[in-house]
């Protein structure tokens, strides 16, 4: 059955109090998005022009011969790309990336049209991302990812983002100077967290938690491990795969964030406290009626025996932090922690890159920048013994 193409023409009033008429007419599928494409045309003085108009364009439909401007504005060209974009990605990095656009580009800039995009557009919005957000440079990628693709369809000659001047880092950081957030805990601080874990009666959070200080690793890949990635003889681990949303909110399975695999050392201590959660998580899920003794048993998993939300971590993390009033750092900060106490126990930067999975060693040198104050006292005490002056 067809699509009617039936329309009504309606009358409006201009600010000067002077009628008009308009009228929207269907005019098939987008083959591209498969979404419905209508036509307006609004402005006629009378009510014979609309008509006129509209039975025009009707005939040049079914003739085939009506060219609508597919693309007018930045949602329409958006609309185009996050189609092909989808196909070029994980589904969990398309979720992200959507994510970005619906809370911070298409608000901004969708309504705008495309030929009217200019560099004081687009620097206003740039200005308008930095003023709130830490990662703005990535929105700002985005949003130009979506004007390069409207270059190649021939629907814009030059992007505008490209002229835009970047907000000085050293400035906002200074505007946000009194509201610095360090994402990490000191060795004393990471000390006294795992302490005031182990005092608490869950023993899946305090394990979870130790692992992450103690290997470094992303969350995904800690709530993806089974006990079958973990060599106990050999005190090794191995990290060759992630948890992550995907969409409809469902958890799933995927590569490391860096599509690579990777084994790491792990100390004795850490080894035992995982040995003692394996035997107290068949003890707890035969309870629950689930038999967690095969290999490929996740090591946390929730009381379905399933994934774990990851949100559940956040809530582990900020119950003991309350509760004992500890210094707050994000579950991710662990792994920032982890990195951090390297450097401090002398590891060289190639040792904390391979450790941590980092692809590009300036990731690793960004979180040497935010090594602890201690470890920036050693820096200049190194210096003075080797100078060796009085």
């Amino acid at each position: 059955m067809s699509k009617s193409r039936s329309s009504t023409i309606e009358s409006y009033v201009l600010n000067n109090g002077q009628k008009r008429y308009q009228f929207q007419l269907y005019i098939g599928t987008n083959p591209l998005t498969g979404k419905q494409q209508r036509t307006t045309r609004r402005g006629f003085k009378t009510l014979k022009e609309a008509k006129l108009e509209l039975a025009r364009l009707k005939l040049e439909v079914d003739r085939g011969t009506f060219n609508k401007v597919v693309v007018e504005t930045y949602q329409d060209i958006y609309d185009l790309w996050v189609v092909q974009y989808e196909k070029t990605v994980e589904e969990s990095t398309f979720i992200k990336t959507t994510r970005i656009f619906k809370n911070h580009i298409l608000p901004t800039l969708s309504m705008y049209k495309i030929d009217k995009l200019n560099v004081d557009l687009c620097q206003r919005a740039v200005d308008q991302w930095a003023s709130k957000l830490k990662n703005f440079k990535i929105v700002k990628a985005y949003a130009a990812k979506v004007l390069d693709f409207a270059i190649k369809r021939d629907y814009l000659k030059n992007n505008p983002f490209v002229l835009v001047d970047l907000p000085n880092k050293r400035n906002l950081q200074n505007a946000n100077s009194n509201t610095k957030f360090e994402n990490f805990y000191t060795k004393e601080e990471l000390v006294e967290f795992l302490d005031s874990l182990e005092r608490e009666n869950n023993y899946k959070a305090f394990t979870f938690f130790r692992l992450l200080a103690f290997t470094g690793m992303r969350k995904g890949e800690a709530l993806a491990l089974t006990w079958n990635d973990i060599d106990f003889i050999n005190q090794d681990i191995t990290i060759n795969k992630a948890i992550t949303r995907g969409k409809d909110n469902t958890l799933y399975e995927k590569s490391t964030k860096t599509g690579t695999s990777r084994t790491i050392k792990i100390d004795e201590g850490t080894l035992e406290i995982l040995n003692q959660w394996k035997g107290q998580q068949q003890k707890d899920y035969l309870v629950l009626g689930y038999n967690t003794f095969k290999k490929e048993q996740l090591i946390f998993s929730n009381n379905c025996n399933e994934y774990l939300q990851p949100t559940k971590t956040r809530q582990w993390i900020l119950y003991v932090q309350e509760k004992y009033a500890l210094k707050k750092v994000t579950t991710h900060g662990l792994r920032h922690t982890h990195c951090s106490l390297l450097f401090e126990a002398g590891a060289s930067i190639k040792e904390v890159q391979d450790r941590l999975g980092h692809s590009d060693v300036k990731t690793t040198m960004d979180i040497y920048a935010h090594v602890t104050e201690k470890a920036k006292a050693g820096a200049i005490q190194k210096f003075k013994d080797y100078i060796d002056i009085k």
